[in-house]
């Protein structure tokens, strides 16, 4: 990875704790860039590295480049990629609810939309029965408790898999 964004973060903040209240010049980039070119290949290269001690420290975070708008520059962050692997979220009592109501809501309205499904679904939540409701909140508290323990463990292998790369790293560097 390229050290000069690095760089170029640093132009920038260092002309903010200079000049707080001052707007960034526009000309600022072009003398980031007059700075990058006058150092020395030791010096980049302590910036490529940092850049790669970023890069490692988010390694799901994802950024697109910068669009110019009114004059004003900023990283758009894109969504960040999820794990395939990741446990998947505990569903609210709602959504157990839900998922048993929708056939028979389907089959009363065949005509009836997504929308118009999921606002029926609302109202016979809001109508339902305490005893019903807690039924599916303890399917929920279930549910949200199996949750919990896939994603402990879920944890535990992610850190074990960046425990053992950087200790290939270390091994490699000896």
């Amino acid at each position: 990875m390229n050290g000069y964004p690095v760089f170029h973060q640093l132009c920038k903040d260092e002309f903010k704790k200079r000049f707080p209240d001052e707007p960034l010049p526009a000309e600022l980039s072009k003398k980031c860039v007059d700075r990058w070119r006058g150092l020395s290949d030791k010096e980049k290269r302590w910036f490529n590295h940092l850049a790669d001690q970023q890069k490692k420290s988010r390694p799901n975070a994802v950024f697109s480049p910068a669009k110019t708008t009114d004059n004003k520059s900023r990283a758009k962050r894109t969504k960040k990629v999820k794990d395939p692997n990741a446990p998947k979220r505990a569903l609210s009592g709602f959504f157990w609810f839900s998922n048993e109501e929708r056939g028979k809501v389907k089959a009363a309205n065949p005509d009836f939309g997504v929308g118009d499904i999921a606002k029926e679904l609302g109202k016979r939540w809001a109508d339902c029965n305490e005893l019903t409701k807690s039924r599916f909140e303890d399917m929920a508290e279930k549910d949200r408790a199996r949750y919990d323990k896939e994603k402990v463990a879920y944890q535990l292998k992610q850190r074990e898999s960046i425990i053992g790369t950087t200790e290939d790293m270390d091994e490699d560097a000896e």
